[in-house]
């Protein structure tokens, strides 16, 4: 199996899972662990993932929790790859998962050598390609534009049993942000973005907006729709990652493609009003333009590493949001704190508005 560019670009390397041939967008993530989290995160839908950290698959698979149903990259490439895992929750390899999830994978590549040419050049398409490449020529590729509707919840889920009502509106959503809702003692309902979840408004106390697959701009029904909502209905807002950009743009912002994007599990990013540092897990290849939002909105955070926004707020109403991922898994949960505050917010704007 091998891994090619355009450019004719090339690495050499031995199948570890499915033997298939792919095309996709190559990015990579410098974690040192956590690739069960990783791979199973729907922000990476269509993606060809480089795992940085040399030893891959060394603990093995387990039954759960994962981050989706299924494993939601594309492909994945490693440099060495642990054949016989020990760790006491694993049921199986990483190899078996993913061949039995029909995903490609390739180890004994030079990962670092690869990873400086992602960040010299950005992220770019690649393709994998299976040693049984010439009985088999077809190379899957999806289409970016679709994958918010590939990994869409299949229909309306409500759960937990709390004293506020949260409307979720799911654009892949990590099911540790929901987890962390929860844990909090709300009910929650979660509808998929490509539904009718503006007839959920009437009977919620707050709006979240998640996590997802692909370019922001892509999603211009979504962000009409999420502009209508500001504009009609006063409750508390939050969004993470791809919801922190729908916002933007949603309050008549603009969002940025990085060069090649934050992946990792140790970006520090700074509070602007505290001047507190933290250190964020991140998952994402497009920013918010701050300056492009009108004085009604402020940046919240900023990435200590290049400056770009990674937060936003409101200056008089309860909405605000992050680029980066407090509810972790996989990473450090720094900024868990966040989902404290909106849900504190979302009781104590009920509360007051019950008092009317």
């Amino acid at each position: 199996m091998k891994l090619f560019f355009d450019d004719n670009l090339q690495f050499q390397g031995r199948s570890f899972g499915a033997d298939k041939s792919v095309r996709g967008e190559v990015v990579f993530n410098t974690g040192m662990t956590g690739y069960v989290e990783t791979l199973t995160d729907p922000s990476y839908c269509g993606q060809i993932l480089v795992l940085t950290y040399p030893l891959q698959g060394n603990y093995g698979v387990p039954n759960g929790p994962f981050e989706s149903t299924k494993i939601q990259v594309q492909g994945v490439v490693v440099s060495h790859y642990s054949e016989k895992p020990s760790h006491y929750t694993s049921v199986k390899s990483l190899g078996e998962w993913l061949k039995s999830q029909g995903i490609p994978g390739i180890c004994g590549v030079d990962t670092r050598t690869l990873t400086r040419y992602l960040r010299e050049f950005g992220t770019t398409i690649g393709t994998l390609l299976s040693s049984d490449s010439t009985r088999n020529p077809e190379i899957l590729q999806l289409d970016y534009t679709k994958c918010l509707d590939i990994t869409a919840l299949p229909s309306v889920v409500r759960d937990g049993d709390g004293d506020v009502k949260i409307l979720v509106i799911d654009t892949g959503a990590k099911e540790n942000i929901i987890r962390s809702l929860l844990r909090r003692n709300i009910r929650m309902i979660r509808a998929p973005w490509n539904t009718n979840w503006e007839q959920f408004i009437s009977e919620s106390d707050g709006v979240f907006l998640t996590n997802g697959p692909g370019d922001p701009a892509d999603a211009t029904d979504l962000v009409e729709r999420v502009r209508r909502v500001l504009n009609s209905v006063d409750l508390p807002v939050f969004g993470i990652c791809l919801g922190h950009q729908i916002l933007a743009l949603a309050a008549g912002g603009k969002t940025i493609k990085l060069k090649y994007g934050h992946r990792s599990v140790n970006q520090p990013v700074r509070d602007i009003f505290t001047n507190k540092c933290y250190i964020s897990s991140q998952n994402h290849g497009y920013v918010v333009d701050s300056t492009s939002l009108s004085g009604d909105w402020e940046p919240w955070f900023v990435n200590v590493n290049d400056g770009t926004n990674e937060g936003i707020r409101h200056k008089t109403r309860p909405i605000s949001s992050v680029q980066f991922h407090p509810e972790a898994s996989p990473g450090p949960r720094d900024t868990d704190f966040l989902f404290d505050n909106f849900v504190d917010t979302v009781r104590n704007f009920k509360t007051n508005k019950n008092k009317l």
